[in-house]
């Protein structure tokens, strides 16, 4: 099956359970096995895309180094400075546009709106979005003039 066969909600659920994961992470420094212990069977990762959620936070711990430098240039502040919620959905957000490219950029930037405003300070998703687009302009150059000009990108 294609693109179709994707369940939304898992994968939402799953980006939910990132964030919290990567979050945990910056609190505690913990490793990639403590951290995804902690989530394994956990209410969090419910009716989420395990193997989704996985590959992510294997992604975002194993090169977070990398991901920050695709959004530092974007911030008004340094990247310690910014609200622990943010600086993990930054991080998540940075490594799922960058890494996984069967996701469009528009949806990428869309969830993790969504999840800034759910779990981020107030207005703290206009920042977010303003971030990730220009991330998405940097990664994703050509999916976003096709998507500009109307073309199908397959």
């Amino acid at each position: 099956m294609g693109k179709s066969s994707i369940n939304v909600w898992a994968r939402r659920r799953a980006r939910r359970a990132l964030m919290q994961a990567v979050y945990a992470w910056q609190m505690t420094d913990g490793d990639l096995a403590d951290i995804a212990e902690q989530f394994d069977g956990s209410k969090h990762l419910k009716d989420a895309d395990e193997g989704y959620f996985l590959d992510c936070l294997r992604g975002v711990l194993s090169g977070v180094a990398e991901l920050d430098t695709l959004f530092e240039p974007y911030l008004d502040r340094r990247i310690d400075r910014l609200d622990h919620v943010e600086r993990a959905i930054l991080r998540a957000g940075s490594y799922e546009m960058q890494a996984r490219l069967d996701v469009p950029a528009r949806v990428v930037i869309d969830e993790w709106v969504e999840m800034a405003k759910r779990f981020g300070a107030q207005d703290s998703f206009r920042y977010i979005n303003g971030v990730l687009d220009r991330v998405a302009r940097d990664v994703r150059s050509t999916e976003l003039e096709t998507a500009r000009q109307g073309v199908s990108p397959t």
